[in-house]
């Protein structure tokens, strides 16, 4: 027994799948968990001469890791920005829904609001794992008031604010950074560069978003310590042939690394074709977001993102009275099948985007985003038919090797205890 009063000898065995193996999908595979953890099988038969406790037959089911959203402002009728006290109610809805949608980690994401909400809101979405009870919570992604009114989107300009007081300023606005896993910023506004310095000194994910910033101005942050940028081609200029602004740092030779970069592929932010265009360029760096607000889950009608009323018709949600998208209401698995559809890639690739890329902008590459030996045992089982093109299935949701959802009507699973 441990120290909790489990024992660690309990193993479960998933038989008889195809598994999402090193970027590849590899058929009659077995997946070893214990404690939550993936393990390598041969210390457990060769070593510990041991059976597996349980053991659980795929029927060819496809294991892949589970999902990470790294931009959600909310959904299921509840946003993240609105009200302090219904913060943790709206954390415990949202992250119980998405796991229909495969999405096993999150980053809850608060957008430009009133000073004296950050305080309030951020110490309710610190870290936390996941559980039948929901998503694990992976810090909070805070979009903004670091930004530039004129790319604000569905900001409010009253509450943006700039680095006039030097990078101490953020943490008078934030209060504590320990809850905090990523901010987005304006890489134009003056004491940027020393922001990101500060900021990845802590161990903040940098991103630059919302933005007129040009190319120049998006490589001095990179080269300080930013690695994302916040939904491409939305809210920043345009690409342009004498300066391409923040696209250019997909090509860019001065940064020091590989750039992250987030896009929304819900058929409505991001043209098929400009999604081609940034998946051709640097398909290593592509990290699928939602960028999903409280109407994700709901009908027509009028719901809010943040401080501000949104009006959804269709698949689209605007700011009322305007053509100005405000946030989505697609799924991390429907943005996935549109990726792979839009960009004509593999499935691979597709899961790949939701899962191995946004757990190394994290830093979070040994635990999440892969199904290999150490890493949590965070996975979705996809159909039958889960690696035909552009079908992502969700049956159900795995957390530490425990089934936390599955679809209604399902066959139950067959297992047995060796």
């Amino acid at each position: 027994m441990n120290s909790s009063g489990k024992d660690d000898d309990v193993t479960i065995q998933f038989r008889n799948c195809r598994r999402f193996l090193d970027g590849k999908i590899v058929s009659n595979q077995q997946l070893l968990v214990r404690n939550g953890k993936i393990i390598d099988p041969e210390p457990v038969f060769y070593c510990e001469k041991k059976k597996p406790t349980t053991v659980v037959d795929c029927k060819n089911a496809l294991l892949v890791p589970g999902f990470i959203d790294v931009q959600i402002n909310g959904g299921y009728g509840f946003d993240f920005s609105s009200d302090p006290t219904k913060v943790a109610e709206a954390v415990s809805v949202v992250s119980k829904g998405l796991l229909s949608t495969g999405v096993t980690s999150f980053c809850p994401t608060l957008v430009t609001s009133p000073p004296e909400l950050y305080k309030k809101v951020l110490p309710q979405l610190s870290r936390r794992p996941g559980s039948r009870a929901g998503a694990a919570v992976l810090g909070a992604h805070v979009e903004g008031p670091f930004i530039n009114p004129e790319k604000k989107g569905a900001h409010p300009p009253e509450h943006m604010l700039t680095f006039a007081k030097g990078p101490g300023v953020l943490e008078e606005v934030y209060g504590s950074l320990e809850h905090v896993a990523m901010i987005t910023l304006a890489p134009e506004l003056p004491g940027a560069e020393q922001a990101v310095e500060f900021l990845a000194q802590r161990r903040v994910v940098v991103s630059v978003g919302h933005s007129s910033g040009s190319l120049e101005q998006g490589e001095a942050a990179v080269v300080a310590g930013a690695s994302f940028i916040t939904h491409l081609f939305n809210a920043m200029l345009p690409f342009h042939h004498r300066d391409p602004g923040l696209v250019g740092l997909l090509t860019s030779k001065v940064v020091p690394r590989p750039v992250y970069y987030g896009i929304i592929s819900d058929g409505v932010h991001t043209h098929p074709a400009a999604l081609r265009i940034a998946h051709r360029t640097h398909p290593g760096g592509l990290v699928l977001i939602t960028d999903a607000m409280a109407a994700l889950g709901l009908g027509e009608g009028e719901h809010n993102i943040g401080q501000l009323a949104v009006e959804v018709r269709g698949r689209r949600a605007f700011l009322p009275g305007t053509d100005t998208l405000a946030g989505s209401i697609a799924t991390m698995d429907e943005c996935i099948r549109r990726f792979i559809k839009a960009a004509g890639v593999s499935l691979e690739e597709g899961v790949r985007a939701a899962t191995e890329h946004p757990a190394r902008l994290l830093g979070l590459a040994t635990t999440k985003g892969s199904l290999v030996a150490g890493a949590d045992a965070d996975f979705v089982m996809l159909g039958d038919d889960g690696d035909t093109l552009g079908n992502v299935d969700v049956m159900r949701t795995f957390i530490a090797g425990q089934c936390v959802y599955e679809r209604p009507g399902l066959p139950a699973l067959q297992t047995w205890t060796c």
